[in-house]
């Protein structure tokens, strides 16, 4: 099994409160840089595009 290549969302903060983001097919992982060992959420397909449209609105 492949390891999970993760990146820091271009939706993370300046300040140290990131989060990192791996794309898989059909699914997207989300996990806490702060806390790694805590684990990730699975978001796929409509669930991914709700949690980037929150995402983004509260940075507005």
């Amino acid at each position: 099994m492949t390891p999970l290549e993760f990146r820091t969302s271009s939706y993370s903060g300046s300040q140290g409160d990131c989060v990192e983001v791996a794309d898989l097919p059909g699914e997207h992982l989300v996990r806490d840089t702060k806390n790694r060992a805590a684990g990730h959420l699975a978001f796929v397909g409509p669930e991914w595009a709700a949690f980037l449209s929150v995402a983004q609105n509260d940075q507005k």
